[in-house]
């Protein structure tokens, strides 16, 4: 399979670049699915089941301006997908895009390289302004790794 950054059209809103050159597409379920190419792996993140797609995902029971219920599966996931959108379109998505993908997507980054304690500023420089909703979800990013 071709690198991710070849596979997603980049710049892209919803679109993040890892300080490795990784992509990563977050979004919120409850909007439409973008136009362009459909991921091959999605994280969703999700206090229910998600509706079935017709790509291959992981359901992380994560509650709604909360933090993951198996804090140990989050991180096994989300070190996943990380690995994953080296060679494949991966997409990471809750209900509205912000919170919870927000705080995702700022874990991975901390995995990629940028320090815990400002990895919610360059997703929020990268991703989305107002991603990472809570201030539980800011200390979550700042512990992880």
């Amino acid at each position: 399979m071709t690198h991710a950054t070849e596979t997603w059209n980049f710049p892209a809103p919803g679109v993040l670049r890892l300080p490795s050159g990784r992509l990563i597409r977050g979004r919120g379920l409850r909007y439409p699915l973008p136009a362009g190419p459909k991921p091959t792996f999605a994280l969703y993140l999700l206090g229910k089941e998600p509706p079935p797609a017709t790509w291959q995902f992981q359901w992380l029971h994560w509650p709604d301006f909360r933090l993951p219920t198996d804090r140990t599966a989050a991180a096994a996931a989300l070190r996943e997908a990380l690995e994953r959108a080296g060679s494949e379109r991966v997409e990471v998505a809750c209900g509205g895009g912000l919170g919870r993908t927000g705080t995702a997507l700022a874990c991975m980054a901390v995995l990629d390289g940028v320090p815990g304690r400002e990895a919610v500023a360059y997703v929020r420089e990268h991703y989305a302004r107002r991603a990472v909703e809570t201030p539980w979800q800011r200390g979550f990013v700042r512990r992880f790794g």
